[in-house]
């Protein structure tokens, strides 16, 4: 990423970040530090549930949640309802892990949707058996900042565009599955974004007042750009370090 896009980015996460610290429920180990965590805030049950409503969740059956504060009911709501759910866990230091209704005892839902839960009842599952999964049907993210055009800014790692990029040369994700990303009102810029080749974007924008839908979302198509890649991501995340041996 050139340093004109990283000061771009950079700029934006903090004029939202300083608005967001208005209405964000801190973190019990990270506090009001965004750059570490994707905050839950205030109305977030409001805007799961425009999520919850909207067809993209209600004809999903595989939904990939990533582990943002903001989406833990959301990945409650999903195993309730009997969705099955791929996730990673923080920093994606400990891989992909399956979250499957029909194997986790319904009065372990809550606790395996939590990121401590989940790795306790929740099965590890590397590359190869994600490519053997069926294709998955709905992406949800929490981020830093987006505008109307889709285009998001996460904490700045990266972590989600990895994701999106390891499932997509999978081919468990393609440009046509639907992506969505939940925050809130004052995170939605109506100005011009300028993204990374491999940024990802939205489909839709569920916020606590407004269901936002993008019309023409770009979506990237570039999988793991290995030249570009932080040297310190794939020392620390395995499934980029299999993508590799993989050959892909």
């Amino acid at each position: 990423m050139n340093d004109v896009v990283a000061e771009h980015k950079s700029e934006v996460r903090e004029r939202v970040w300083s608005e967001l610290r208005k209405v964000a429920v801190p973190d019990s180990r990270f506090h009001f530090d965004f750059g570490e965590f994707i905050a839950d805030f205030e109305g977030g049950e409001a805007a799961v549930q425009r999520l919850i409503d909207h067809r993209y969740y209600q004809e999903a059956n595989f939904v990939f949640i990533t582990p943002d504060n903001c989406l833990d009911r959301l990945r409650l709501k999903a195993l309730q309802d009997g969705k099955t759910v791929l996730m990673t866990t923080y920093s994606i230091k400990r891989g992909f892990w399956l979250l499957d209704p029909k194997t986790i005892a319904p009065e372990l839902y809550l606790y395996a949707s939590t990121l401590d839960g989940m790795e306790r009842v929740a099965r590890p599952v590397d590359l190869e058996a994600i490519r053997a999964l069926p294709p998955i049907d709905y992406m949800v993210t929490g981020t830093g900042a987006i505008n109307m055009e889709g285009v998001r800014f996460g904490k700045g790692h990266g972590f989600f565009d990895a994701e999106w990029g390891m499932l997509y040369q999978l081919g468990r994700v393609t440009t046509a599955t639907p992506t969505a990303a939940v925050v809130h009102d004052c995170q939605v810029l109506d100005e011009k974004l300028t993204p990374a080749v491999f940024d990802t974007v939205a489909d839709v924008v569920f916020t606590p007042t407004r269901t936002i839908e993008v019309q023409g979302p770009h979506k990237p198509t570039v999988g793991i750009l290995w030249d570009v890649l932080d040297p310190h991501m794939f020392e620390t995340i395995p499934p980029l370090q299999q993508l590799k041996a993989m050959g892909l």
